[in-house]
């Protein structure tokens, strides 16, 4: 249970809106129909501050472009997995050069 009450304890923070001295507003909004705010990517404030501005900006718009089907709010990976180079990468350039 230790896992779970460090869980309740982090400061949770959006990820998507901005203060003006620094930082990010509180997680969460009042509610989904009356709100100007989008969809809220909530991570705790360590990782937030631990992430770049281009990872922050992905992460948010995964998160506002996987919607929210029928009510539901969708959980999106906060950091994306890489891809693989196209065509093999490293090794096969030098394949096809004739390196190797």
């Amino acid at each position: 249970m230790a896992g779970l009450k460090t869980w309740f304890k982090q400061k949770w923070v959006d990820i998507g809106s901005k203060k003006k001295g620094g930082g990010h507003k509180p997680c969460g909004r009042k509610s989904a129909s009356g709100s100007k705010r989008k969809y809220p990517k909530c991570v705790p404030a360590a990782k937030a501050a631990r992430m770049t501005d281009s990872q922050k900006r992905s992460a948010v718009a995964r998160k506002r472009a996987a919607g929210n089907p029928g009510g539901k709010p969708t959980n999106v990976k906060t950091f994306a997995k890489r891809t693989k180079a196209m065509g093999g990468g490293f090794m096969a350039k030098r394949e096809r050069m004739g390196i190797i």
